[in-house]
């Protein structure tokens, strides 16, 4: 298991990461982060990113989809992907992963991998 830190760096380890935040979705506020500021403000990212993932989960309990668990979800923009990633261990339950790509230097099947393996090692 691996701690806050040791994740968010193992995170910027996968090809084409701009940054990574671990995100309470409650709040809207990164727990962590760790990037490159100068293109991309995490901050900003992580209080954008809870509006879509709340929404995302009402939409879901509208639909009755209770036995259903969001893996990830990908916005693509011309020069990034983002992943955002809800956690689901019973610890980590609220937070969401968010990890920031740069399109032209990323695998995308490749860094969502990752990142799964990453969730799973957090220790909360």
């Amino acid at each position: 298991m691996a701690n806050l830190e040791t994740t968010l760096k193992e995170a910027m380890t996968i090809e084409g990461a701009i940054g990574i935040a671990l995100v309470d979705y409650s709040s809207g506020m990164a727990l962590g982060s760790l990037g490159d500021g100068a293109e991309l403000d995490l901050n900003i990212a992580a209080a954008g990113n809870t509006d879509l993932v709340r929404a995302k989960m009402r939409t879901m309990e509208m639909l009755n989809l209770h036995d259903n668990e969001i893996e990830d979800i990908l916005v693509s923009l011309t020069s990034q992907y983002h992943l955002i990633r809800p956690l689901t261990t019973k610890n980590g339950r609220g937070l969401f992963l968010f990890l920031a790509l740069n399109r032209t230097r990323s695998n995308l099947a490749m860094a969502r991998h990752q990142l799964k393996r990453i969730e799973v090692g957090l220790e909360i």
